[in-house]
């Protein structure tokens, strides 16, 4: 049990490397992926190994998952891993390529899946995303795992990313309209259900669970809410002891 322990903290602390195009451009035309499927796909990025040429098949239990993930483990959650599975190979979305987006791609997640009866699964993620996830050079944003898997809103963990890949620059201004877009959060016309329900959870989230501290600014042009500038900072690893404690607290329970 101590070995097995180890080894679902360790899966944790695995790293998620994204090219920056990935992030930044696909504006949530994933089909606004579930929080559930949010966690798989980026459980499945994090076991990419840099001398990678090519993506592997991923084999993993279901239990695994759930204990990665900190889901209770049950018969229910196991069928709703496979309908997992089957959405997030159903998804297709287009990203730009070439130089200024001259072209586009259309792209899926994965490409094969099998689930057995134990529960056991074999997945791949779909070659065609190899040039945003294999031997990035630059332009792109790493993060461990765990930040993420404690995030009960799937927005939380959508602006986490586009945030952390602005890190560098520590200041990035968004429209508010295009964010909306981007989070698939679009149903949420008036700018005060947009800010309770999206932004305010989302960022007690990340400044609670995650590497950056968070805080933004609210442009206004005429009565309109029209951009949110965010200030990012990434946290010194000594300042994450308490968010490293919480999210053991919130998976393991």
């Amino acid at each position: 049990m101590q070995d097995e322990n180890r080894t679902i903290e360790e899966k944790r602390i695995y790293k998620v490397v994204k090219s920056n195009q990935l992030i930044q451009n696909l504006r949530n035309k994933t089909g606004h992926l579930s929080l559930q499927e949010q966690r798989l796909i980026l459980y499945l990025i994090s076991q990419v190994k840099p001398s990678d040429t090519e993506f592997a098949r991923f084999d993993l239990s279901c239990q695994e998952f759930c204990k990665i993930c900190g889901i209770t483990c049950t018969g229910k959650n196991y069928d709703y891993i496979k309908q997992t599975i089957q959405k997030l190979a159903d998804r297709s979305f287009w990203i730009e390529t070439g130089e200024k987006g001259e072209s586009q791609n259309l792209v899926r997640w994965i490409s094969d899946a099998e689930v057995t009866q134990r529960g056991h699964v074999s997945i791949q993620i779909h070659p065609k995303l190899q040039p945003f996830l294999l031997h990035l050079k630059e332009f792109y944003t790493s993060y461990l795992l765990e930040y993420i898997l404690p995030m009960k809103s799937r927005y939380s963990v959508l602006l986490y990313e586009l945030l952390r890949s602005y890190a560098n620059i520590q200041i990035h201004t968004f429209d508010v309209e295009e964010l909306k877009v981007f989070l698939g959060a679009e149903k949420y016309e008036r700018w005060a259900d947009f800010q309770r329900k999206v932004l305010d959870i989302a960022m007690r989230e990340i400044n609670d669970l995650s590497d950056l501290e968070v805080d933004y600014q609210i442009i206004k042009e005429s009565r309109r809410f029209a951009k949110l500038r965010f200030r990012i900072r990434i946290l010194e690893p000594i300042e994450l002891k308490d968010r490293g404690i919480l999210r053991k607290q919130i998976l393991d329970n």
